[in-house]
């Protein structure tokens, strides 16, 4: 008689139940969707929402498909180090289904070595080829 072995089965990163973006939805059918490739953002801001959660996450081809071909680094993706837990939306300018351009002022919140810290972003997104992106952002104090 022979005995079957089972094949380990490839792992998939623990997808949080609520998204991480801080809207009142599960990930799956919020920015999990847009990370899948089932949906494009809408809004500038709804990308941006979709990029910290792709950070929180640890989407790292999210992001670099997200990103402007001008100003996409490769291998810019999540650090490793800090662990997000908090997105606040401080303003938006722009950036609906009737504009090109758009910023989202933000606040991303994150823990690391036992400390809290935040980023303090201004960032700009356009659209390119009908989809939103991220272009640049300058970080605030």
């Amino acid at each position: 008689m022979s005995r079957r072995t089972r094949r380990p089965r490839p792992t998939r990163p623990a997808t949080p139940a609520t998204c991480p973006c801080g809207l009142p939805a599960a990930y799956d059918d919020c920015c999990g969707r847009l990370h899948r490739g089932q949906a494009p953002a809408a809004t500038a801001e709804q990308l941006m929402r979709s990029r910290y959660s792709a950070f929180a996450v640890g989407d790292e081809a999210y992001l670099l498909r997200s990103c402007h071909p001008t100003t996409r680094a490769p291998g810019a993706g999540p650090d490793p180090g800090p662990r997000w837990v908090r997105l606040e939306i401080l303003g938006t300018t722009g950036g609906s289904a009737f504009h090109t351009t758009g910023t989202v002022e933000f606040r991303a919140h994150y823990t690391q070595g036992g400390r809290t810290g935040s980023l303090h972003e201004n960032s700009r997104f356009v659209r390119h080829e009908g989809t939103w992106v991220y272009l640049d952002g300058v970080t605030e104090d």
